[in-house]
């Protein structure tokens, strides 16, 4: 089974915040406790699973080459898996349920350039979310759209692609955003709440469970 190890327990970080900011000793000195906190989780040799796609990239790759002389690190990049990758590997039998609306939204700009998102586009389509995600980028970037003097770039980023395809989406169109940031932007921006493809499966299974249960119910009784 996948390895499960919450980041508000364990304190694990991927780092990118510091690598983002190049502050590169400090993304080492955090990404070797990452290690010695994902110790457990090497031995194991069980997959990693991120579901932020921005912490996924930097561990699959920035992780590797910030520490190169530490086994540790290609091991634990080698073992970070996306949700819709982990799925596709691990329960290639698995069926989601139908949630048969179109999509609207963005692809995190980490997931694009460094770590793909075919497993994503297999698993909506298996779940009967139709359409496709925007490009580019949301503009928030981190903490760029934050920093003084970046508001009207951040904004126009987010103009590019984003913004318009949530504005011309269909009014029972789901809002998917896989990354905090996308998110983020989408909500103070837009005055749209994204959610990650993980939770809109998760609500759909547990609308599949209820109607179930009420239908066993129903049965009972008759």
């Amino acid at each position: 089974a996948p390895a499960l190890l919450p980041a508000r327990r364990a304190r694990v970080c991927c780092g990118l915040t510091y690598v983002s900011t190049g502050q590169l000793d400090r993304a080492r000195a955090v990404l070797r406790r990452t290690l010695d906190l994902m110790e457990p989780v090497l031995r194991a040799g069980v997959p990693v699973v991120v579901l932020e796609p921005s912490c996924a990239a930097a561990l699959r790759t920035d992780l590797p080459e910030l520490l190169h002389d530490d086994p540790r690190a290609a091991r634990l990049a080698a073992a970070v898996l996306t949700f819709a990758e982990a799925l596709e590997r691990h329960a290639p039998r698995w069926t989601p349920p139908a949630v048969d609306r179109p999509v609207a939204g963005q692809t995190h700009c980490h997931q694009h350039a460094v770590l793909g998102d075919a497993p994503d586009r297999r698993l909506r389509e298996s779940a009967g979310l139709t359409g496709e995600l925007s490009g580019g980028c949301c503009g928030l970037a981190g903490n760029f759209g934050f920093e003084k003097g970046h508001f009207e770039v951040s904004r126009t980023c987010a103009e590019d692609q984003l913004l318009p395809s949530i504005r011309e989406a269909a009014p029972d169109t789901v809002v998917l955003a896989d990354g905090y940031s996308c998110r983020t932007q989408l909500e103070q921006l837009g005055g749209v709440k994204g959610r990650h493809l993980a939770e809109v499966l998760a609500e759909a299974l547990e609308r599949d469970t209820g109607a179930s249960q009420r239908d066993t119910t129903a049965g009972e009784g008759t």
